[in-house]
């Protein structure tokens, strides 16, 4: 018999994946990205705001030195639906060379990652990879190289992913029946 949703905290939301689940995905996301940080020079680049529970998270699992950087870009600024890319800060840290993990939230349509991808290639990094909490089962495109989890149409929150502004810092992640 299967169990009944758990209800979140905004109306008529449900739970997706419990705090255990999301450990669990950032395990896996840190033993995939591993084999980056033992080759040297490696760059973890969260893409601000969502990304920052999964690069903290993920740098803690993490065994040797790796650099720490962000950037911000924002394509639902509060909203359920994304619209035109804006960057908002730019890396710092000198890219050229270095492997660089983008990590961010969630891949929905690619948009972003992609974007964050490409800004690392045309700033000389050696190598790219794109690590996400989450990536769409239907998503378009080729997809992230790791993603944590893999779930459906929901719009979600918690975990970085935010829900009108905010819930980002919710251990659980929520789903809301597709708009």
């Amino acid at each position: 018999m299967a169990e009944a949703p758990v209800p979140g905290p905004v109306p008529g939301s449900f739970r997706i994946a419990p705090a255990a689940a999301i450990d669990a995905a950032w395990d896996r996301m840190a033993r995939a990205l591993q084999p980056r940080v033992d080759a040297g020079d490696c760059v973890l680049l969260g893409i601000l705001l969502g990304a920052m529970p999964t690069l903290v998270n993920v740098a803690r699992r993490l065994e040797g030195d790796v650099l720490l950087e962000t950037c911000r870009v924002s394509r639902y600024r509060g909203g359920r639906q994304g619209g035109e890319l804006e960057w908002l800060a730019t890396p710092v840290l000198p890219l050229a060379g270095r492997r660089v993990v983008v990590i961010d939230d969630i891949y929905d349509a690619g948009h972003t990652v992609a974007a964050v991808a490409g800004w690392c290639r045309a700033a000389g990094a050696g190598e790219v990879v794109t690590a996400v909490l989450a990536t769409r089962r239907n998503a378009p495109g080729p997809g992230p190289d790791v993603a944590g989890l893999v779930i459906g149409d929901e719009y979600v929150y918690g975990c970085g992913m935010d829900y009108h502004g905010g819930w980002r810092h919710l251990p659980d992640l929520y789903g809301l029946p597709p708009a």
